[in-house]
């Protein structure tokens, strides 16, 4: 428990740090957010720095790799694939800035990188003997097993987290703190997961220090909140929200929580949704819509709600997704 503090009040003071940095050189090398036109209430927000997602992945990176210790390949392969992901939300943000081209990588581009990445991870957690093909069924520790299917069934995850976490990024703070209180109460899960399972075996060791990835990464985006809540001083880009897509995407693939982790991470399955129920409608009705706009927070404020309230709303839906998940699997696990 000390060690999970610990990597948490590090990252955090690493970001708090290094954030005033990376908006320096953001601004000296003119790494600026293009709002795009139909997000036209977001015109203010034209100029904003861009890329701040490198600040905390350098918190995250610090403080997880200080505060680990033994039988780690489970926290690495994390840590790697969140790295990864940013990588790729880095060639995507310097397109943007450096190319002028609004809209970044082409979809395309941006789906073989992921997949690729994916693929690689895939095979690696089917592999792996704390891993293989099993997936916890919701709110029990039964396994049920893919097989073979279950490296197209990882890279499904990743694509949807990646994708859903990018889009759930377009109000200030939203994305950092909906991901924080995510990641919180996956440690919480994580914790019941070693409780129910027994603390002394190899995987128990493995748990832990993923228990310390997320510490890391709470007090990395804690201390990214204090540069990215309303007014947002910088944005984290698609730097920052593919590497947190990655990451939680790893931590619900080598936990096999990857059925209970969109019920926690509701706020990001409605998001998603609420673009494909756009899109398919505009099209099926000739030019027709169901929200004022899509993703589904760009509708909020089009009926008037402040950017605050919105993201307060969302991390609250997230607290309460997994305050009911942990007592849900407590009841059923430890009658």
């Amino acid at each position: 428990m000390i060690k999970i503090l610990l990597a948490c009040l590090t990252a955090f003071a690493v970001c708090i740090v290094v954030m005033p940095l990376v908006i320096m050189l953001s601004k000296k090398l003119k790494l600026r957010q293009t709002v795009l036109g139909y997000v036209d209430n977001h015109m203010s927000k034209n100029g904003t720095p861009t890329m701040g997602g490198i600040g905390f992945m350098i918190a995250l990176t610090v403080a997880s790799l200080a505060f680990s210790s033994k039988s780690k390949s489970l926290m690495i392969i994390t840590l790697a694939v969140t790295l990864g992901y940013g990588i790729i939300g880095f060639l995507d943000d310097f397109v943007k800035v450096f190319f002028k081209r609004n809209k970044g990588l082409s979809p395309w581009q941006k789906i073989v990188f992921q997949v690729l990445m994916a693929a690689v991870v895939s095979f690696f957690a089917y592999n792996n003997p704390h891993v293989g093909d099993g997936v916890y069924v919701p709110f029990t520790f039964a396994q049920i097993n893919f097989g073979i299917l279950s490296i197209p069934f990882y890279i499904l995850i990743f694509l949807a987290f990646t994708n859903s976490v990018n889009l759930t990024d377009g109000l200030d703070g939203l994305a950092a703190k909906v991901s924080c209180v995510f990641v919180l109460f996956f440690a919480l899960l994580i914790g019941v997961a070693i409780y129910i399972t027994g603390g002394d075996s190899p995987q128990a060791e493995e748990y832990t220090n993923l228990l310390v990835y997320c510490g890391a990464l709470v007090g990395a985006l804690v201390g990214f909140l204090c540069f990215n809540s309303f007014p947002a001083k910088i944005f984290m880009g698609d730097t920052g929200a593919l590497a947190l897509g990655g990451g939680l995407a790893a931590l619900a693939i080598v936990t096999r929580m990857e059925l209970i982790a969109p019920i926690l991470g509701i706020v990001y399955v409605v998001t998603s949704l609420s673009v494909i129920l756009q899109v398919v409608y505009f099209k099926l009705s000739h030019g027709k819509r169901i929200f004022l706009m899509a993703p589904l927070h760009h509708h909020f404020e089009r009926k008037g709600m402040h950017e605050n309230r919105i993201s307060a709303i969302y991390a609250s839906v997230t607290f309460a997704a997994g305050t009911l998940i942990c007592l849900i699997m407590l009841l059923i696990n430890n009658p």
